[in-house]
């Protein structure tokens, strides 16, 4: 699949990103992939290319572009753990600078690139996200529920929380069907239960599933967290859930 590096206008700049999608020419549906906390780096290319290779145009952008290009800090070829806490030590700052109010000015950024790329049909769209990403896509689709159809999250980060805004509230503003594949790590069973019960209370077509034996960060081939098996049940159930959506409709 052709990859194009690409300049996207936010109000706050430039943000950096790339795109993935099929080269026989015509319109393709859009997906607006966002990355794990650790950035945009050869994983993710990967994986968009592998989902572009299914008729997506995948958009990937680099989340901490106020900081700087991608990668925004140097990152090992392979991520173990006794990697993470130096990686996350630079990590942390940037986290936390990319605000909720931040990401939603992104998003509306990025929502609006992918309905004017040519390359793009028109209709709605399909937001993933890794670890962190995940929750943003969950922001993102509440807060464009007329165009995003479909979210998927996988390892997520905080989605129940004692916030105001937590994510698991913004149920009953979502259209969009859900899936959520959780590492047994990642939520208490407390927690997954009170998001399940926000899901089915706001009529959420939905699925939060444990995917059993994983850790945080499963579908990440360059991390010590990777497991094969659990990334090919995330191919299972998103290829499924973004053709219903989008190829579908």
């Amino acid at each position: 699949m052709p990859t194009k590096t690409l300049q996207i206008p936010t109000p706050d700049g430039q943000a950096d990103a790339f795109a993935a999608f099929p080269d026989r020419g015509g319109q393709y549906p859009g997906v607006l992939l966002y990355m794990d906390a650790i950035g945009v780096r050869p994983v993710l290319e990967e994986m968009a290319r592998e989902l572009a290779g299914h008729g997506y145009y995948v958009l990937v952008p680099n989340l901490f572009y106020r900081h700087g290009p991608a990668p925004v800090t140097e990152l090992p070829e392979h991520i173990g753990a006794e990697d993470r806490p130096a990686l996350f030590a630079r990590l942390m700052p940037l986290i936390k600078a990319h605000t909720t109010e931040n990401a939603l000015r992104d998003a509306d950024a990025y929502l609006r690139f992918l309905a004017a790329r040519p390359e793009v049909s028109a209709g709605p769209v399909a937001v993933i996200g890794y670890c962190m990403g995940a929750v943003l896509a969950m922001r993102t689709a509440a807060a464009h529920p007329g165009q995003v159809a479909a979210v998927a999250g996988f390892h997520p980060g905080s989605l129940v929380t004692d916030a105001p805004d937590s994510p698991h509230l913004l149920a009953p503003e979502l259209t969009a069907r859900v899936h959520l594949g959780i590492a047994e790590n990642d939520m208490t069973a407390e927690a997954v239960g009170e998001l399940d019960r926000a899901l089915d209370a706001a009529g959420v077509d939905h699925t939060c599933e444990i995917y059993p034996g994983t850790v945080h960060g499963f579908t990440m081939s360059d991390t010590d967290a990777f497991d094969p098996s659990a990334l090919r049940r995330h191919w299972n159930r998103l290829l499924p859930l973004l053709d219903r959506a989008l190829t579908s409709s």
